[in-house]
């Protein structure tokens, strides 16, 4: 690390970035190096710092290197082609003036939604009218589960409040009623495609974690940013091998959070506590638990704070309390059954004040907001089929499937049935927690299925071999042990098999439009 910083050091002197602040990353496997540079220099930053690792591989490999005054003035002609400097001039002049900006590649925005405009960047204005630009309410979601329903329920908020509301996310980007692209758009391109529509009036950004760490947070300014909660999840890649490690990514969302706005975060996710503890934020916090420390704290405090008490959500602006809804009332919280979705409720609710939403339209969302593939496609959705409770969902990892399967366990069944698949790119671990954590819905048959698209590495059969082991441990005999050639010919089985009084949970993670179409066909009457 010493090394590569001092080979980075005269390379910045080279380029005029001298005294820039050299940050480096050691952690398990691997290490990481970051400089900032101005906005019109970070292809040639990016190269610079590949340039340093070359210069200290090659010496510490004892190899022949390019002479570092060739190198150098190869870096200085990239300088020079991505030079801009109106670009740089608008952007400056943007961030005083509390204007946002979205760059790519082809284009600049500056403001979101109904307040942006959009130009070329070979085209850049002289002077634009400013007074036309402005930014818009905006949050952004984050956190391992539960971010798409928050996201949702936060743009169904503002819909209701008589505004353009839009998201993007995990699925679809989305102004209105129209979808705009459907695809993963958790990244700044999605924050891009839904900021650069001029009908957008409010806005939703689902921010995943993948994104951040490729590119960054997708914008500068946002009136409300919500961590839902952090749990072990694609650690190992990017360097993030703990879920400390993850807490910390999450909460960068913190940082896009204008003066006066909100960062709103849960109470009960105890390493989202430890993490926000160690960062300069101020939380509005969340709990399920009225008497939770954070709750107690603000209260006394007069800081916002929203809690679970008496079976009903209540917030507080930090003067007084409003009880906003009972739980019995939110059909996502399956009768309070779903506790995560509780905690969903909560994050939206505190978001939608964040961004200055009535009370009412809140509560109008969380009383109508349902788990249908209307509302919240892929998020317990329920179907009646042949007089049995048939639940499909996307939970896809241990801490999702443990939330998913709890709340189903508390609904009354004859008999139960799963249906399960995953994808190959998980470790053996992962795929027996996976497994593990259906158990909690205490299943009479599980089904198996394969997923040929996603072996991601993995033999056929691989998964599924791995899964049917993970169910024998937990106890299920090897004849309620079905297998499967696909998740559609897996859920088949199930509603086949299915009476009056069952209830099945069909983990779905490919094939989701086809298994809608074959239980709405289905469906009882």
């Amino acid at each position: 690390m010493a090394l590569w910083r001092g080979n980075l050091a005269p390379i910045l002197d080279a380029l005029g970035l001298a005294g820039a602040d050299i940050q480096t990353r050691p952690f398990d496997g691997g290490a990481s190096l970051f400089v900032p540079a101005p906005i019109d220099q970070l292809f040639t930053t990016a190269y610079a710092i590949e340039a340093a690792w070359y210069f200290t591989a090659t010496g510490l490999l004892g190899q022949a290197q390019t002479p570092f005054d060739d190198l150098a003035a190869a870096l200085r002609k990239v300088s020079a082609l991505e030079r801009q400097p109106r670009l740089v001039s608008l952007v400056a002049e943007a961030a005083k003036r509390g204007v946002d900006r979205l760059l790519d590649d082809d284009a600049l925005t500056l403001g979101h939604g109904a307040g942006s405009e959009t130009w070329a960047t070979d085209r850049l204005p002289e002077a634009p009218d400013w007074a036309r630009l402005h930014d818009i309410p905006l949050a952004l979601v984050t956190g391992t589960n539960g971010k798409t329903t928050t996201t949702r329920l936060i743009a169904a908020m503002g819909a209701a409040s008589g505004k353009v509301a839009g998201l993007s996310s995990t699925e679809f980007v989305k102004v209105g009623d129209e979808i705009l692209d459907r695809g993963d758009y958790s990244g700044p391109a999605g924050a891009r495609l839904l900021l650069r529509d001029k009908r957008l009036e409010l806005g939703v950004l689902e921010v995943a974690r993948g994104g951040i760490l490729r590119r960054g947070l997708p914008v500068s300014r946002a009136r409300v940013a919500v961590v839902t909660n952090v749990a072990a999840d694609h650690l190992g890649q990017y360097g993030i091998n703990t879920v400390p490690d993850l807490a910390q990514v999450k909460l960068s969302v913190r940082r896009a959070v204008v003066p006066g706005g909100q960062l709103v975060l849960n109470a009960d996710d105890p390493v989202l506590v430890a993490a926000a503890d160690l960062t300069d934020a101020r939380p509005i916090w969340f709990s399920l638990d009225a008497s939770a420390p954070q709750i107690v704290r603000a209260r006394a405090q007069g800081v916002p704070c929203g809690w679970l008490e008496d079976g009903r959500i209540v917030l507080s602006d930090g003067a007084g309390t409003t009880s906003l809804v009972a739980v019995g009332d939110v059909p996502l919280t399956l009768g309070g059954a779903a506790r995560y979705n509780i905690e969903n409720a909560l994050a939206a609710a505190l978001a939608a004040r964040g961004l200055g939403l009535p009370d009412d339209a809140i509560r109008s969302v969380l009383r109508n907001f349902r788990s249908d593939p209307v509302d919240n496609p892929g998020r317990a959705n329920e179907f009646s089929v042949n007089g049995a409770r048939v639940f499909v969902d996307f939970a896809h990892n241990p801490h999702s499937i443990a939330a998913v399967t709890s709340a189903l366990a508390a609904l009354p069944a004859r008999r139960r049935f799963a249906l399960i698949s995953h994808a190959g790119d998980r470790s053996d671990a992962d795929i027996r927690a996976l497994t593990q954590g259906l158990f909690a819905l205490k299943p009479d048959t599980v089904v198996v299925a394969e997923i040929t698209a996603y072996l991601r590495g993995r033999q056929t059969g691989e998964i599924p071999a791995l899964i049917r082991q993970a169910s024998r441990e937990c106890g299920l005999p090897d004849d309620h042990i079905l297998s499967a050639a696909s998740p559609l010919d897996g859920a088949r089985q199930i509603v086949e098999r299915l009476e009056p009084g069952d209830l099945a949970l069909l983990l779905v993670h490919d094939e989701r439009a086809a298994i809608f179409e074959m239980l709405g066909s289905r469906i009882s009457s």
